[in-house]
């Protein structure tokens, strides 16, 4: 596979600061609200809106992930299931707080058992997490791609603990989805429009597929996801849950959950939800 040097922001500024001190301003106050870093998970799902509405909640899943990985594995979405996963095939990737290398390594064994194609467009699944990740894992490289919401999903997250103990590298997985998109906006309004809506999806349709987040049943994430609408991205949660199942973990823990509701009131919402293994 071709490799390119390094792939610049595509992003505008609404969705992370676009400088240095910006980035470092917000993420320290997030480091003041968490706390000291626990490190003792392995892996985690994430939502992946503009950190206004929820990076807090992705960099809280992982200043629980373990302090010493040597790998970070970013798994973003906005794929359908059927679809080969989508490979970020460059040396660098650019953030506001310098570059993060690629684990090059890694990512050669991985591609020997996994079909990739390039990853070159523009998506907020991957590029939103990596100042974050830059931040709390300074040393680390990474491997950033994009999986679709079917059962190689699964499979990639099999191969990818595999590959990290054939390396023999401390590696962490972050899953990066949002859960369901309601209201008119997104053509989407099964239970029509105000507090009942709400209701239906923080405490019917999130819940399932959040229920199923914690039970490590990533079969079910995918069925919700795709059946229900509740998960624009399953397959990068199915993916993360493969990769822990693999690791011994049996089961995650919610650390957070919200809507976009809760910080901007309105017809259209999104769920966001934060668990770590």
């Amino acid at each position: 596979m071709k490799l390119y040097e390094k792939r610049e922001r595509s992003l505008p500024t609404g969705w992370y600061p676009d400088t240095e001190e910006g980035v470092r301003e917000i993420l320290m106050k997030w480091g003041d609200i968490h706390g000291k870093r626990e490190g003792n998970c392995i892996s985690g799902i994430v939502p992946h809106a503009g950190w206004f509405f929820s990076g807090y909640i992705a960099f809280s899943v992982m200043s629980n992930l373990i302090t010493d990985a040597e790998t970070v594995v970013i798994a973003g979405g906005h794929l359908p299931g059927g679809i080969s996963a989508m490979l970020f095939n460059y040396r660098e990737l650019d953030t506001p707080l310098g570059p993060l290398e690629t684990d090059l390594i890694f990512l050669e064994e991985l591609s020997e058992s996994i079909r990739f194609y390039e990853g070159t467009e523009a998506d907020n699944t991957v590029e939103v997490q990596l100042p974050i990740i830059k931040y709390l894992f300074p040393e680390s490289k990474v491997v950033a791609l994009r999986v679709g919401a079917g059962d190689d999903a699964i499979e990639l997250g099999k191969e990818i603990a595999a590959v990290s103990r054939n390396l023999g590298k401390k590696t962490v997985v972050v899953g990066s989805t949002d859960l369901t998109h309601y209201g008119p906006s997104y053509g989407f309004t099964p239970h029509g429009t105000g507090n009942s809506a709400l209701r239906w999806v923080r405490e019917v349709n999130d819940k399932k597929i959040i229920d199923s987040f914690i039970s490590m049943d990533g079969e079910r994430v995918l069925e919700h996801g795709n059946r229900d609408k509740a998960a624009c991205s399953s397959g990068a949660a199915a993916c993360a849950i493969a990769f822990a199942r693999e690791k011994g973990r049996t089961r995650g823990e919610l650390i957070s959950y919200k809507t976009s509701n809760d910080v901007y009131q309105g017809d259209s919402f999104v769920g966001y939800a934060g668990v770590v293994y």
